[in-house]
């Protein structure tokens, strides 16, 4: 597979190539700079809480647990946590992290205000609205009043919150939930609150809830949803791109209009695969001048691996199996640019891999130094992955 600008090429080697260097995956390009890391990854996944750690210690020339904490809760901190896109959790610097909200974040409130006040009405709630109006401006009182606090500590500070809602009734799937959690979330599309440290380690999910004007000094800000979008989608092709118009809008959430109109206003130059038009940065800088071997454990969710719609240039057939059937990618294994297998961690600690083809003896020499070091990193913590691949269960088995 080719892409075609004028008259020079870009071949799958030279994707892969980019994708190494921009992804900081080359070990002549790891960093202790957190916030560049994230930056090159536009963002990180935090879906599963392990993810943010272990990708940003692939990345680091001192991989250290507690620097990505302290960028994270320290006095100092550099990366923030918040809903973007997909409605996924993400981690990113202030800057990002105030487009994601603009871009992808603040469209979904007034949906969600929506689907809960017909939750509310469904309960027997009379006003919903207003019901729901007030909850949010006691929310905001108590985060003013008290500071961070977890879902279970805001629901006993703030007892008439406490509203049971039936989830999908009649439903398999459904359930109830406590309104307080969804103004929990509410107040999050609104821009007006932030996840801070969990209440347990860092492989907890359970986060402390906080002000965001006074976790990140200026909050999420009002940015133009437009130029925002514009932005990101530069962004993002600086450090993805070449990449189709699919993938941009499957990896944003957007509607179809969104992304077309982000990719002219980011100055987007078109390109040709094999299989159809794609995309660069308007400033891209073309393919690294030299390539150099490399290798990567990657965990689950990672950036790199779940970053573009359209897979088949970097994830081999056999390797399908690395994800969910909901398409969420599992721990890899990297060789060159491909991912050539899985990993899993046992409750006793053990890191186990599975290869979905040949490799090399020394190529597996490299991969098993870099487990090595993440056994190393991560010792003596133990973690279940949230979204392992279709694989996971036979790895563990063996």
């Amino acid at each position: 597979m080719t892409a075609t600008i004028g008259t020079a090429t870009i071949s799958v080697d030279e994707r892969r190539a980019r994708l190494a260097e921009q992804h900081r995956l080359l070990p002549g390009r790891r960093t202790d700079d957190l916030t560049a890391i994230a930056d090159d990854l536009v963002a990180l996944h935090s879906s599963d809480p392990v993810t943010v750690y272990l990708s940003a210690l692939a990345r680091m020339a001192n991989p250290s647990l507690a620097a990505v904490d302290r960028a994270l809760y320290g006095e100092d901190r550099t990366l923030f946590r918040h809903h973007a896109m997909r409605r996924t959790l993400w981690v990113a610097s202030a800057e990002v992290v105030r487009l994601m909200h603009a871009a992808a974040t603040r469209k979904l409130y007034g949906t969600e205000f929506a689907r809960t006040t017909k939750l509310l009405a469904a309960a027997g709630v009379e006003h919903p609205e207003a019901w729901l109006t007030a909850a949010l401006e006691h929310l905001r009182a108590d985060l003013r009043e008290h500071g961070p606090g977890t879902a279970r500590e805001l629901g006993e500070r703030v007892s008439s919150l406490r509203q049971p809602l039936e989830l999908a009734p009649g439903k398999a799937y459904g359930g109830a939930q406590s309104a307080h959690t969804r103004v929990i979330v509410l107040l999050g599309f609104a821009g007006e609150m932030l996840r801070t440290r969990p209440a347990g380690t860092w492989v907890n999910g359970a986060y402390r809830y906080v002000a965001a004007d006074s976790w990140l000094p200026g909050g999420l800000g009002e940015l133009d949803l437009r130029e925002a979008a514009g932005e990101l989608a530069g962004r993002w092709l600086s450090r993805f791109g070449p990449a189709t118009t699919a993938d941009l809008q499957w990896w944003m959430g957007w509607t179809g209009a969104l992304t077309q109109q982000a990719l002219i206003d980011c100055g987007a130059v078109e390109v040709s695969l094999d299989d159809g038009p794609a995309w660069l940065a308007a400033d891209d800088q073309g393919p690294p001048a030299t390539s150099e071997p490399w290798v990567a454990v990657l965990p689950s969710l990672d950036p790199t691996t779940m970053g573009w719609k359209q897979r088949d240039w970097y994830l081999p057939p056999a390797a399908a199996e690395a994800f969910d059937r909901n398409g969420n990618a599992g721990p890899t294994l990297w060789v060159d640019g491909r991912v050539v297998g899985a990993w899993a961690q046992t409750t006793s600690g053990e890191l186990r891999t599975h290869f979905f083809e040949r490799v090399s003896p020394p190529r597996r020499a490299e991969l098993a130094d870099r487990l090595v070091d993440l056994a190393g990193w991560v010792e003596p913590t133990r973690f279940t992955v949230r979204f392992p691949g279709r694989v996971q269960a036979r790895i563990l088995a063996h």
